[in-house]
């Protein structure tokens, strides 16, 4: 969904554009799914290569010209000629490991999908998040700059001193930082978001209802660190290094193994040259052939160092998926040990914003109260306020980070993409 809004008096419009369709949109833009969608067309070549070799060629070739004497070949007006493989013990390897190539070029693809969309969900939230930042941080501002005039006030009057005044200036300067950051960050998220969608930086906006609920306190139903399967990743990894062992092992099997190839021709014979005084063509100007032949290599000293090669290459991708395997394991791991550790820290977040907020009731009362007793001074109900945002923006930087472990695991072990299809059909 793509909400265009005009805004009257200017020129720009601002497009506000749905979590659904922002995850969409870069998919599509991809220049990463692009590349892996490539990679499987080549794969698919490369597989119809390996077994459209039994399949004979055929090649037709004619021509004239003058011949003088016995010629070594008989002269045709056109030849046709047929030659495919029947039987090689090379050529099942080849095509296993074709098999193996384009099962991990599907799987690339798929993983380039899952990367994709956990970048731009992370991107989407993280940007609707900045916009709430952004507006308690302006508000605290102003609540700190009211606190730097209270007590310049109260240091002209011999309440506070120097260094109170001081201390309320530099909390106001590092608030107005952290504004400042909060800003910077947002337009990096807004022209991210732009690059992945393909939608312009400066009219992106996130549309807060669309986003899905998150679990609580952690996923439900996640699988072990110990079964990374799931992963498109490592399947993809696994299946790159089998290829490359079935190749290597396809050319270290050449020598000794017999190779049966087929052959037809058909040809006229050229009536032009006068082919008829030195053989006896009986008026037959036809000939034909057909057959198979068999080929037993005995020594290739070249190939042989080659398989060497690709044996060596092929030992060194099962040890680079053998360690990836294990970081992906280590990655699960903590990742499974940080969500439900986030999930309290956001539950501690929560709980100190609800305390901030009955802190500022009680202040409220107090000072409305206050008739017959010792009233509460402004800068006690100022530090009571900025209090109070400062834990709204601890709840929202801990949700987020929750948010950000959960779509990484969900990447990780696989599920992002059912998870994303299933947040849609209960919307």
């Amino acid at each position: 969904m793509l909400i265009v809004a005009a805004i009257p008096g200017g020129p720009l419009c601002l497009s506000q554009v749905s979590f659904s369709s922002a995850v969409g949109l870069a998919i599509q833009n991809s220049p990463q799914v692009r590349i892996a969608q490539n990679d499987v067309i080549k794969a698919q070549a490369n597989l119809a290569v390996m077994k459209d070799i039994f399949i004979p060629s055929v090649v037709a070739t004619g021509g004239a010209g003058g011949t003088y004497g016995i010629t070594p070949t008989i002269p045709t007006i056109f030849t046709v000629n047929a030659q495919s493989l029947l039987f090689s013990f090379q050529q099942k390897s080849y095509i296993k490991s074709a098999h193996s190539e384009l099962k991990a070029a599907d799987l690339a693809l798929q993983e380039a999908h899952y990367q994709v969309e956990e970048d731009a969900i992370i991107t989407y939230c993280s940007l609707d998040e900045a916009d709430d930042v952004i507006a308690t941080l302006g508000e605290q501002y102003s609540l700190a700059s009211r606190l730097v005039s209270i007590v310049e006030d109260r240091a002209s009057s011999g309440l506070d001193s120097e260094i109170d005044v001081v201390k309320a200036r530099r909390a106001a300067a590092q608030i107005k930082l952290q504004q400042l950051q909060a800003e910077d960050n947002m337009q990096a998220l807004r022209s991210h978001l732009s690059q992945l969608t393909g939608l312009p930086e400066k009219s992106v906006m996130t549309i807060s209802s669309t986003i899905p609920t998150f679990s609580d306190p952690a996923l439900p139903d996640l699988p072990r660190a110990a079964d990374c399967s799931l992963s498109p990743g490592i399947q993809a990894a696994d299946e790159s290094a089998r290829a490359k062992l079935q190749r290597a092992q396809a050319d270290d099997h050449y020598a000794w193994r017999p190779q049966i190839t087929f052959a037809a021709q058909y040809g006229r014979i050229s009536p032009i040259n006068d082919i008829s005084q030195f053989y006896n063509l009986h008026g037959n100007y036809n000939t034909a052939n057909i057959g198979f032949q068999i080929e037993l290599p005995l020594l290739d000293k070249v190939r042989k160092a080659a398989a060497h090669e690709a044996i060596d290459d092929a030992l060194r991708a099962r040890i680079d998926f053998e360690n990836l395997e294990h970081d992906q394991k280590e990655n699960q791991l903590r990742l499974q040990r940080s969500i439900p550790e986030l999930a309290i820290k956001t539950q501690i977040a929560e709980l100190d914003y609800e305390i901030a907020r009955d802190t500022l009731k009680s202040v409220d009362a107090q000072q409305r109260a206050a008739a017959g007793g010792t009233p509460l001074t402004p800068k006690d109900e100022v530090n009571a306020q900025i209090q109070e945002r400062q834990s709204y923006l601890d709840v929202l930087d801990a949700r987020l980070q929750t948010k950000k472990a959960e779509i990484s695991m969900l990447r990780q072990t696989g599920q992002i993409e059912a998870w994303f299809h299933s947040q849609l059909r209960s919307q």
